[in-house]
């Protein structure tokens, strides 16, 4: 059986992987956006990107859009299928009886 991952198991990150493995493979959001989405500050959800990203998880993409700096998210390889291993594992234990 799969195990649970540590570092996906938390809840924000749980639910950003969630957001990100949605896109298409190369898709990217904005940091702005994700914070909404979650509805959750900035600074609580920069701890939770850093620690995915640590983990190779996710990438952050920082540049600048008309002077103005901007991040961008997604998801790796590593990190969509870490989810999808995740996953399995919560519906394993969802179907035991």
């Amino acid at each position: 059986m799969a195990e649970l991952n540590e570092t996906i198991h938390q809840t924000v990150r749980l639910r950003i992987m969630a957001a990100l493995v949605t896109l298409e493979p190369t898709g990217e959001v904005d940091f702005t956006y994700l914070r909404d989405l979650l509805e959750v500050t900035d600074g609580n959800l920069g701890a939770h990107l850093r620690k995915l990203e640590e983990a190779g998880y996710i990438l952050v993409n920082k540049v600048f859009v008309e002077r103005k700096p901007r991040t961008f998210v997604s998801a790796t390889p590593e990190g969509r299928r870490v989810f999808q291993e995740h996953v399995t594992a919560l519906e394993a234990i969802l179907k035991r009886k």
